[in-house]
């Protein structure tokens, strides 16, 4: 999509997202702390820690804020391709460690030691993912790790969400072993795969189970975690 139809939706992404997501009982927030939650104790099992996280693709920002809530990070960097999205995101968040570029305004130097995406890469053009990710290899450290979220579209009541939502419509999505072969011909060592939202509120209850389900490919996002090589 291109950045000026990205600008056209700054202002009521978070109304769209939220009418869209209202069939599953829960709103963005309820999905974004859940992301960011369950990458802080996949990276706790690990003993990995970061102290500056990128966020490729943040939208207004509000995920910055949560990496810097969960994931300690002393400093964060959100980009993105909409200048009117950044703008709100400089409005509400930008304080305490926490800054926002597009993607032209930020030269990737080889010093992050997380990076995280949400929901982005069906949106790049397949012919352009490549470069795209390649972006993220360059700014990570040796030994750094990509969270690199896709929605899941093995799961049907994922893809009825984002029949639903005004800027997914024309999305091109990523299966799990397409987005682990993406990152893998890229330089990426992928070395996990995991499955999260199996439940709408209305099986709430069921929810405890969604640890050990992480390996069923149906849940309504997923996860693809990658390292950088050390050397």
């Amino acid at each position: 999509m291109p950045a000026a139809e990205f600008d056209s939706f700054a202002t009521s992404y978070e109304a769209d997202l939220d009418q869209a997501l209202s069939v599953t009982g829960e709103n963005k927030d309820f999905f974004a702390e859940g992301r960011v939650r369950w990458l802080a104790k996949r990276l706790q099992r690990l003993g990995f820690y970061a102290n500056s996280a990128l966020d490729y693709g943040c939208g207004i920002g509000g995920t910055a804020v949560l990496l810097r809530e969960y994931l300690q990070v002393s400093s964060v960097v959100g980009l993105d391709v909409s200048v009117r999205s950044l703008a709100i995101a400089e409005s509400r968040h930008q304080k305490g460690g926490i800054a926002f570029f597009t993607f032209e305004q930020y030269a990737p130097s080889g010093n992050i030691d997380l990076a995280y995406c949400n929901g982005v890469f069906h949106h790049i053009p397949p012919g352009e993912r490549d470069h795209a990710i390649r972006y993220v290899y360059r700014a990570l450290r040796p030994g750094g790790l990509f969270a690199l979220w896709e929605n899941n579209p093995w799961n049907p009541g994922t893809r009825w969400v984002m029949s639903r939502c005004s800027f997914d419509r024309n999305a091109i999505t990523l299966t799990s072993p397409e987005t682990a072969k993406l990152a893998g011909r890229n330089g990426f060592q992928v070395f996990e795969t995991g499955y999260r939202f199996f439940f709408p509120r209305t099986l709430r209850w069921f929810r405890a189970l969604e640890p050990y389900l992480a390996g069923v490919p149906l849940g309504a996002q997923y996860m693809v975690l990658c390292r950088k090589p050390e050397s």
